[in-house]
């Protein structure tokens, strides 16, 4: 815990290397849920002000807390009260940013999810280290990034560092998506809804009534729109039709097999 405590690093310098940022991240986001959030905020906040004055702050001080709404009303694109890793991405001046390469390579969730099917070769729901490199090197080039070797392992082992929380050597699809920016960021917003295994198997099993292992588009629109309902959550017509095509960009010809379908609905395995 000790570690914690100590001087924040690298919020003084002009320009962040992705490791950097990764130190940073890991600093404030002291119990590693994937936000800086609450006291964590704060003491970011704080320290991000004093990084740029070179003097102490109060942030008991109204000034404090006007400021600190003011940045969260510009940095904060979901409105969550809450910052992530895309988010702190845009207020760091990232080398390269690297992370905001994605927003250049995958500029819709469905590109997201295409990509992700592209390189999730055996349907595990997970990118092993070597398949994300190679996710990477595509990601850079498309975006015109100039990398060597040396680079590509460095963002690699970066991504790893953010995600990979059980050191298993392999990412999760919704890990994964938390680079996307946020408004696209479609599988954020079943974070609420997410099911357990049982609910999972219940509702496809409903909807696949041929019990054949898939189903169509107009299944899975009727299936989540019944998860919002079950959910109280308001149905907006262009969200989900949005939703679906991201979906559906995991499919095999139309067909939604239970396996792609479970990597977006269902809760991750618990580390």
């Amino acid at each position: 815990m000790a570690n914690k405590l100590q001087q924040p690093p690298h919020l003084h310098l002009a320009e962040l290397s992705a490791t950097q940022f990764i130190d940073i991240w890991n600093h404030f986001d002291t119990d590693g849920n994937g936000y800086i959030e609450g006291k964590e905020l704060e003491n970011f906040f704080r320290e991000l002000e004093i990084s740029r004055k070179g003097a102490g702050v109060d942030p008991s001080n109204s000034t404090f807390k006007e400021k600190m709404k003011e940045f969260m009303q510009k940095f904060d694109k979901n409105a969550d009260g809450r910052i992530e890793m895309s988010e702190l991405a845009q207020i760091l001046p990232t080398e390269e940013n690297f992370l905001l390469c994605f927003r250049e390579f995958v500029g819709s969730s469905s590109e997201f999810m295409a990509a992700w099917r592209r390189y999730d070769t055996d349907r595990s729901g997970y990118i092993e280290a070597n398949e994300l490199k190679g996710f990477l090197s595509d990601l850079l080039k498309k975006a015109n990034r100039h990398y060597d070797d040396q680079k590509l392992h460095e963002y690699t082992q970066t991504i790893l560092k953010m995600f990979d929380l059980n050191g298993d050597g392999k990412l999760g699809l919704s890990e994964m998506a938390r680079l996307l920016p946020v408004q696209e960021n479609f599988l954020l917003k079943f974070q609420d809804i997410k099911l357990t295994s049982e609910q999972f198997s219940a509702i496809f099993t409903f909807y696949d009534k041929d019990g054949n292992g898939y189903i169509d588009e107009q299944e899975l629109d009727a299936l989540l729109r019944d998860l919002y309902e079950k959910n109280k959550k308001e149905v907006d017509t262009k969200n989900l039709t949005g939703y679906k095509k991201s979906i559906m960009a995991l499919s095999d010809g139309g067909k939604l097999y239970r396996s792609e379908l479970e990597i977006v609905l269902c809760r991750e395995p618990m580390l």
